[in-house]
């Protein structure tokens, strides 16, 4: 195993001018201090340009000054020196793309790793992007990272027939089986107007639809609507929170066949599907949107934005093509 590269000290630069003026070769002085050929070569070329105030040549000291005015400068950041691929990395941004989905997605186009996702986040937090608000374009427009509090209240006790999700199907957890479901309500800052939320666990694939209220039985008709027009082995199970607009769900069992499972009190993550689905809509549809000025054409172009996007979790297909895929094994099964 080769040894991690160090930088070049003082007394080798010293010794790489006593031996370059002796008139030693790149590879005789490489071989005597134990260092690449490349490395050496690399040193002269790089601290023996002439300029307007340097006549040229080999200096130790002024070489080691300019690499530390070099370390202090630090290189350019890789979208700084690509304006391309800036404007790439911008326009994937724009198109509510998380970094990790356009790093993804050009590595898929390139055949190669163009750009890593932590250095998109590294450029978009950097002091000069920050001028532009490059981080309002990213899925949940953040600002810094950091975690949420917690809230308080359970209604638990209200809903009939509860079933924990310790309960589901084991093949539900790992996703590797299509059929499984999770659902919520987003709600807006206007009282009473929310938006329910359909998500397949193992294709990512969203449904929505417009609801007139919070109550119970337009999400069960809802819910119905939403999911009757599909197989019955694409119906395997649904988990909802804790909600009482959920407290109708064992109808569900009755009307589809689908059985429900419940998340424990005050752990949301349990559905962590669903959650991350409402915080990808969030940037097209913010806590502020009137849903009452919003055209049905408009809601469901956000949906196709969101199915149409590219999932590293799909390794970088979209929901609708996984969950095409899902559909159609299903259709040759029967």
């Amino acid at each position: 195993m080769s040894k991690p590269y160090a930088q070049l000290t003082v007394e080798e630069g010293v010794e790489i001018y006593r031996l370059h003026a002796d008139g030693k070769s790149r590879r005789a002085i490489a071989a005597g201090l134990g260092r690449s050929a490349a490395t050496i070569s690399r040193e002269l070329r790089r601290n023996s340009l002439a300029t307007k105030v340097w006549e040229g040549g080999y200096s130790p000291v002024r070489a080691q000054a300019l690499a530390d005015r070099r370390r202090q400068r630090g290189r350019p950041h890789k979208l700084t020196a690509s304006p391309e691929l800036c404007a790439t990395v911008w326009e994937g941004l724009c198109r509510g793309w998380s970094p990790e989905q356009i790093a993804g997605r050009l590595h898929q186009t390139h055949g190669h790793a163009v750009i890593s996702h932590e250095s998109i986040y590294r450029f978009i937090y950097h002091r000069s992007a920050q001028k532009d608000y490059w981080h309002r374009h990213l899925p949940r427009r953040k600002s810094r990272r950091g975690r949420l509090g917690r809230r308080g209240g359970s209604s638990v006790q209200f809903l009939q027939h509860r079933v924990p999700i310790h309960d589901r199907p084991p093949q539900a957890l790992d996703r590797s089986v299509p059929g499984h479901w999770e659902a919520d309500l987003m709600l807006f800052r206007k009282y009473g107007q929310a938006v329910l939320v359909a998500h397949e666990r193992s294709s990512r694939h969203l449904r929505l639809t417009r609801q007139p209220n919070k109550a119970a039985q337009p999400v069960l008709d809802s819910l119905v609507h939403l999911l009757e027009p599909l197989p019955p082995s694409l119906r395997q199970s649904i988990t909802f929170d804790n909600g009482t607009e959920f407290a109708l769900h064992y109808l569900l069992k009755q009307r589809l066949g689908l059985p429900t499972f419940f998340c424990d009190a005050h752990k949301p993550w349990q559905k962590g599907g669903i959650e991350n689905a409402i915080g990808r809509m969030r940037r097209h549809l913010p806590r502020k949107t009137d849903l009452a000025a919003l055209r049905p054409d408009q809601l469901q172009a956000c949906v196709l934005r969101y199915n149409n996007t590219p999932r590293k979790c799909l390794r970088f297909l979209t929901p609708n093509e996984a969950f095409a895929y899902a559909h159609s094994s299903v259709a040759l099964q029967t």
